[in-house]
């Protein structure tokens, strides 16, 4: 028995937003042909020039016109994961609608997968194993296995965001038994923010409505040494 996906009004639309970077990340869209999406680099002016960039963004559409939003949950920089996902729960809570917090990394793998059901091309859309890592603190590694449905209509996690030594994450791929694509995150993340943005329209087409006070950030790490 499958599941009837719900589809936004065209009068509606998701908002996304990607800061666990020195980057800025946003995008909005109805899913019904307009969709929009800009990257400043704004480094340390992030917190201060946020709410000012999210404003002028938006326009035409107003904050009454969101269903939801997406936020980078991380991992990532400590403050700039913090400042998003505060933004994105404090206008989860005024608007009174869904927050989706997305993995930084599910974002990456995702991004590798044509999302379009009439992408055409040979090899399998979905099926493939994506293995992300990403630098951290104190010389160990963010690292992450997903797989795509063969639809691509779902990112399922084999290994879920994790945090270990270098050698431990080449040991865990040197033993996983299929065949896997390794991707390393490094610059331009926040171009992601449209591949996130995807994925919460997924979960909120199959009917989740995650209440703004579950987006948590995933830090990984204490941003410190104790």
């Amino acid at each position: 028995m499958t599941t009837e996906l719900e589809n936004l009004q065209p009068t509606q639309y998701g908002l996304a937003l990607h800061t666990t970077t020195r980057e800025l990340g946003l995008a909005i869209s109805n899913f019904a042909g307009e969709t929009r999406s800009q990257v400043w680099d704004l480094d340390r002016e992030l917190s201060s020039h946020l709410h000012q960039y999210l404003v002028e963004f938006i326009k035409p559409q107003t904050w009454a016109d969101l269903a939801f939003i997406a936020v980078a949950k991380g991992p990532g920089g400590f403050t700039g994961t913090r400042i998003g996902v505060v933004t994105a729960r404090t206008l989860g809570q005024q608007l009174g609608i869904p927050v989706f917090a997305i993995s930084t990394l599910a974002a990456l793998a995702w991004s590798q997968i044509p999302p379009n059901p009439n992408y055409e091309r040979e090899e399998k859309r979905g099926d493939q194993v994506i293995a992300v890592q990403m630098p951290a603190q104190r010389g160990q590694v963010f690292a992450a296995i997903y797989q795509a449905t063969p639809d691509a209509s779902e990112l399922n996690v084999l290994l879920p965001d994790t945090v270990m030594t270098p050698e431990a994450w080449e040991e865990k791929l040197a033993s996983w038994n299929t065949d896997y694509q390794l991707i390393e995150a490094k610059s331009g993340l926040a171009a992601t923010v449209t591949s996130m943005l995807q994925l919460a329209y997924l979960e909120w087409q199959q009917g989740q409505r995650p209440h703004w006070s579950e987006a948590l950030p995933f830090y990984g790490q204490h941003p410190v040494e104790t």
